[in-house]
C-alpha cells in the first residue's frame, strides 16, 4: 500500500459499532468491489468497496467479511475472507495478502481463503435468523442496467437462504461513517495536505497558453508523489468559459491570457478524501472584473461556512447560502434588486448564475454517504462550495473547503490553502 498502515484498532472499534445495532442473531457479509475491465485483457485501477474498508481496512479484490456476534462458537463471529494466492499470480501480479497479514491489517484472528466461503457460511447460516447484506444507497447513485458483486451476492443468499430475513447494511454503515473519528481525520488532514502542495505546485506552474491538461499533470505529479492513492475524482482544470460547464473535464483548452482558471479537485489518501476548488488568473493577475466576482465568492465562502455547525439542517443551510449569493449578484450588477423582491420564488432568479448546492459529506466517498435530512453533528465532514458563473462574460467562479464540524462550530481542514487574492497573485509571480 502506498500510505502508512493503519491501526488496526480503527477497524476493530468500527466492527463493534457496527455488530452493536444489528438485530438479535443475525449475521453480515460484506464483499469487494469487482475489478473492472475496460478493453481486450486491460483492467481500471481497482477501488475497494467502502463499507468492506470500513469495517476491516483490507485493500485487496476478492474479499469477503462476516460478522456473526451471536455465533454460539467464537471462532465465527468474525471471519475475513481473502484471494489465495499462487506461484502463477505472483509472477502476474505480484503478492497478494497472507493470512497473518489480513490479520494485522484487519484485527481479525480467523482468516479463510474465499474459495472455502460457501462451505463456511453453510455450517453457520441455518443457525442465524437473518442476513444483513450491503449495497449502494447513495442518493446520486444510478443504477440502471450494472450489476456489482454486491448484487451477486444479494441474489446467491437469497436463492441458497431463501426463508432468512433480510438486512441492510448500509442502513448502519451511513449513519456511523457519518462521524469520523479522530484516526479519520487525520487521513483526511493529511490527503488535505496533499491538496494544498498540489495547489502551490500549479500556481507556479501557470503560464498563458499552456494546455489545461499540463496543469492536471502537475496535481498528478505532486498527489503520486506524495503518497496518494489516485485523485479523488477526475479533476476540473477548466479555464475561461469553460468554468461554467459545472462538471467540465475534458481540460483539453488552452489557458489564455486574460482568462481564469477554476481548478477543481480532490485527493484521495488511504482511501479518504478531500475536495476543493480555487481559481486563479492564468498571467498572474486578476482583472478588475475577475476581482469583483472572485471577492463575491469568497465573502459568501466565509460568511457561508460559518453556518456550518452542530444543530442546522442542511436545507437550512442551503437556504441561507442561497440568500448571500443572492446579495452579492445585485452587488455585482447581474441581479436587479427590485426584481428579485418580485420573483416567483418556486424560480428564483439567482439560479441563472448559481445553480448548484454548496455543502455535502466527504470521507471515504467524495460524496459521502449519509442523509441530508439529518442536523449537523460534531465528527461530520462537510464541503462549503459557493459559485458564481457568467457565461456571456466567459467567468465561472467557485471556492470550496472542507470543514470539520465541532461543538464549537468548525474547523477549515484546508485552511493552508491560499485563497486570498493576493496571495494567489504573490505565488504565481514569485522568482522561486
Amino acid at each position: 500500500m502506498r500510505y502508512n498502515q493503519i491501526p488496526n484498532s480503527l477497524f476493530i472499534k468500527n466492527r463493534n459499532n457496527f455488530t452493536a445495532r444489528m438485530k438479535a442473531n443475525t449475521l453480515a457479509i460484506l464483499t469487494s468491489n469487482d475489478v473492472k475491465h475496460n478493453n481486450a485483457d486491460d483492467v481500471m485501477g481497482f477501488t475497494q468497496n467502502n463499507d468492506l474498508f470500513y469495517l476491516c481496512g483490507i485493500d485487496q479484490e476478492e474479499t469477503l467479511l462476516v460478522l456473526y456476534p451471536d455465533a454460539t462458537k467464537k471462532e465465527n463471529r468474525e471471519i475475513l475472507f481473502v484471494k489465495e494466492t499462487n506461484e502463477q499470480i505472483k509472477i502476474w501480479d505480484g503478492d497478494k495478502l497472507t493470512k497473518e497479514q489480513a490479520t494485522e491489517i484487519s484485527g481479525i484472528k480467523r482468516v479463510e481463503w474465499i474459495q472455502d466461503f460457501e462451505k463456511v457460511l453453510q455450517l453457520m447460516a441455518f443457525e442465524a435468523d437473518g442476513i444483513y447484506l450491503g449495497h449502494n444507497e447513495h442518493i446520486k447513485r444510478v443504477t440502471h442496467n450494472q450489476q456489482t458483486q454486491q448484487d451477486r451476492m444479494i441474489a446467491w443468499c437469497k436463492e441458497k437462504y431463501p426463508l432468512h430475513e433480510y438486512h441492510r447494511a448500509a442502513k448502519i454503515t451511513r449513519d456511523l461513517r457519518l462521524i469520523k473519528s479522530e484516526e479519520e481525520i487525520a487521513l483526511m488532514q493529511q490527503a488535505a495536505n496533499i491538496s494544498v502542495e498540489s495547489f502551490k505546485r500549479v500556481l507556479k506552474a501557470c503560464k498563458p497558453n499552456m494546455k489545461e491538461y499540463e496543469l492536471e499533470a502537475e496535481l498528478s505529479y505532486n498527489l503520486i508523489k506524495s503518497g496518494a492513492t489516485r485523485h479523488a475524482f477526475k479533476p476540473i482544470v477548466a479555464s475561461g468559459k469553460n468554468a461554467c460547464a459545472l462538471h467540465y473535464n475534458t481540460n483539453d483548452a488552452v489557458c489564455k491570457s486574460g482568462d481564469m482558471i477554476l481548478l477543481d479537485f480532490g485527493v484521495c489518501y488511504a482511501n479518504y478524501n478531500s475536495d476543493t476548488t480555487r481559481c486563479f488568473p492564468v498571467n498572474g493577475r486578476f482583472t478588475e472584473r475577475q476581482k469583483e466576482v472572485y471577492s463575491s465568492v469568497l465573502h459568501c465562502l466565509k460568511e457561508g461556512s460559518k453556518l456550518l455547525k452542530p444543530g442546522v439542517l442542511s436545507s437550512d443551510y442551503e437556504t441561507q447560502m442561497a440568500k448571500l449569493v443572492e446579495t452579492e449578484l445585485i452587488k455585482l450588477g447581474l441581479l436587479k434588486a427590485e426584481d428579485v423582491a418580485n420573483q416567483n420564488s418556486e424560480k428564483p432568479l439567482y439560479k441563472k448564475y448559481f445553480m448548484h448546492g454548496t455543502a455535502h459529506h466527504i470521507g471515504l466517498d467524495v460524496h459521502d454517504v449519509g442523509l441530508y435530512s439529518q442536523v449537523l453533528e460534531p465528527g461530520m465532514v462537510l464541503t462549503c462550495e459557493p459559485g458564481i458563473y457568467i457565461p456571456e462574460e466567459g467567468i465561472g467562479c467557485r471556492l470550496e473547503n472542507d470543514y470539520l464540524i465541532t461543538k464549537d462550530g468548525n474547523i477549515n481542514l484546508t485552511e493552508a490553502m491560499p485563497i486570498e487574492i493576493n496571495e494567489i497573485e504573490a505565488l504565481m509571480n514569485s522568482l522561486s
